[in-house]
């Protein structure tokens, strides 16, 4: 039994071309005991036969009528099919210029006429091993790039599964539901898509921005985990002191992606677009957001598509403080914000695209499960509190 991956297992298919029968009849003699061996009179044949069953190995003439091994050979070096069948060229020719032109056209050896069979043979085999050992290590190739593939998405899985864990956890304090991590990844991407080729944005919002920002737009509230529940699932109005603790969830957030960063060894752009999006989304365009009140571009790129996407799926949702507004209703209170609360540019994006949020919206929808639950949890916080308020804070994202 053959246990050598650099030998053939089974026979390997020869094929031979010449256009003088008796060097074909010579030719089949010898190979037949070791190899399958097919026969072809002319280059056309040939080609005919290679394009039916590519051959592991081809002895061919050069001095044949019609077509002949030079063009037969450049054929074969051009279709990407063929072009890595190794060419033995059997010629009764001797001069090196003539050997140079085959080899130069791609040719792996010369067999001069007339052949010695036992010279013939060792350079078929020698040949069939290289190719065979050139065929192991492509599939090796093959093997450990779709491997690497496998692992980078399973890895890629996991990541974004532990994102979506993490962020829930905030939510869920939150009163909100895990659709709303679902919901506002998407409307991100729609409006950065949009926002693709505007001058303003071409040259940040490449493609792998883009995909990064969506992986880490669920990370926006991941701060809220640190906010007490006296104050986070509070129904009614925040006092000014109650407020200004909430408004460190960015802060909170913000550091909290810091520390994860600092157990790596490479720059990694996930965190970069974390941290922006989960200090920044609170900023508004005109400075009067929060933490650091920053004001137009100052505003990272990815935390200004957050704003427009967080209080987009806050306005129509509900949550303790507040009724669902309409799309409608949601689509007219950010039209209001252009220029003070949002980049302009993106209102303007945001208004083109507003059915296509309203769509995200539908397809990824609360459950009637997910709502009932957080319809108890807001009957149980409003029983707790003597008057209902407007709500936590100064905005609906909050």
């Amino acid at each position: 039994m053959n246990t050598n991956p650099l030998e053939p297992s089974g026979k390997c298919t020869v094929l031979v071309v010449d256009d003088t029968p008796a060097n074909l009849s010579l030719m089949s003699d010898l190979l037949r005991p070791d190899y399958k061996v097919k026969l072809a009179p002319s280059g056309e044949r040939a080609l005919q036969i290679v394009a039916a069953e590519k051959p592991d190995l081809i002895l061919l003439d050069i001095m044949m009528p019609d077509m002949d091994g030079y063009e037969v050979l450049r054929r074969l070096q051009f279709n990407p099919e063929t072009e890595d069948v190794p060419v033995i060229f059997l010629t009764a020719m001797s001069a090196a210029d003539d050997e140079t032109v085959g080899l130069e056209l791609g040719a792996v050896d010369y067999i001069t006429k007339p052949i010695n069979p036992a010279i013939t043979l060792a350079r078929v085999r020698n040949h069939l091993q290289v190719k065979r050992a050139r065929d192991v290590l492509a599939r090796q190739k093959q093997f450990l790039e779709q491997e690497v593939l496998d692992r980078t998405r399973a890895l890629a899985e996991l990541q974004d599964a532990t994102i979506r864990a993490m962020a829930s956890l905030a939510e869920t304090r939150d009163n909100e539901t895990g659709n709303h991590i679902r919901r506002t990844q998407h409307y991100v991407e729609t409006l950065a898509r949009k926002l693709q080729d505007h001058p303003r944005f071409r040259d940040e919002l490449t493609e792998e921005a883009i995909q990064v920002i969506f992986k880490s737009a669920p990370l926006h509230d991941i701060g809220k985990v640190g906010i007490p529940d006296r104050i986070l699932l509070k129904p009614g109005k925040l006092t000014p002191e109650e407020f200004e603790v909430m408004k460190t969830h960015t802060t909170l957030g913000r550091d909290a992606i810091v520390a994860a960063e600092s157990h790596t060894t490479h720059d990694n752009p996930f965190f970069r677009y974390a941290k922006e999006i989960a200090y920044s989304h609170q900023e508004k365009w005109d400075g009067s957001g929060y933490p650091e009140g920053l004001v137009g571009n100052m505003i990272p790129l990815s935390a200004r598509l957050m704003a427009v996407a967080d209080v987009y799926d806050a306005l129509i949702s509900e949550r303790v403080y507040k009724p669902a507004f309409t799309h409608e209703d949601a689509v007219e209170i950010i039209r209001d914000g252009r220029g003070s609360h949002f980049d302009p540019d993106m209102v303007d994006a945001f208004l083109a695209l507003s059915e296509e949020f309203r769509r995200i919206a539908q397809e990824f929808a609360d459950s009637e499960h997910a709502l009932h639950a957080q319809r108890q949890r807001m009957a149980q916080d409003l029983a707790t509190e003597a008057e209902p308020g407007e709500g936590a804070g100064a905005s609906p994202a909050a």
